[in-house]
């Protein structure tokens, strides 16, 4: 089986306006919120084997922030510049086409196409996935060539607001 963690970045700042929609930093919520959810993952036993994040300031710091609380480095976060600006339909393809040794990987991301992928992947009905929401899938395969819609299996969908 095949675990996709589809996570979308923390709360991010619109103090500085001059900043562009790429460098806006992690609010304060997004500063406590990102950290709580990689403490969450971590008692999840969630150990994806290959982080990938869009290189946008608040996704990069939301999936550095996560991966130290499952225990990486910074450096095992993997910029993927297509990830950025993404329709739902090439984050499908940019799945579809990763590497088959790795079981379990987390992708940062942003909305819309977070939350409509994790809709077409798992035929759920999420109206949104909030900022550090994440999506855990299970997909019944041995290759993410097989990923296809409906073919995921909700296992978890946790977001800072959610009781525990």
């Amino acid at each position: 089986m095949k675990i996709l963690y589809l996570v979308r970045h923390a709360k991010s700042s619109w103090k500085d306006l001059s900043l562009a929609d790429y460098e806006r930093p992690l609010n304060k919520r997004g500063q406590r919120d990102a950290p709580r959810m990689g403490k969450r993952m971590a008692k999840q036993d969630a150990r994806p084997e290959h982080i990938l994040s869009s290189p946008a300031v608040r996704a990069l710091t939301t999936a550095e922030v996560i991966a130290a609380e499952l225990g990486y480095k910074p450096t095992d976060v993997i910029v993927n510049e297509e990830i950025y600006g993404a329709g739902t339909g090439e984050l499908f393809e940019m799945i579809r086409n990763l590497d088959n040794r790795f079981d379990q990987i987390m992708l940062v991301g942003h909305n819309p196409a977070l939350t409509d992928l994790v809709n077409l992947l798992a035929g759920s009905n999420i109206v949104n996935v909030p900022t550090c929401g994440v999506v855990a899938l299970g997909i019944q395969t041995d290759s993410w060539l097989n990923l296809g819609i409906g073919t995921g299996k909700l296992l978890e969908f946790d977001y800072p607001k959610r009781s525990k």
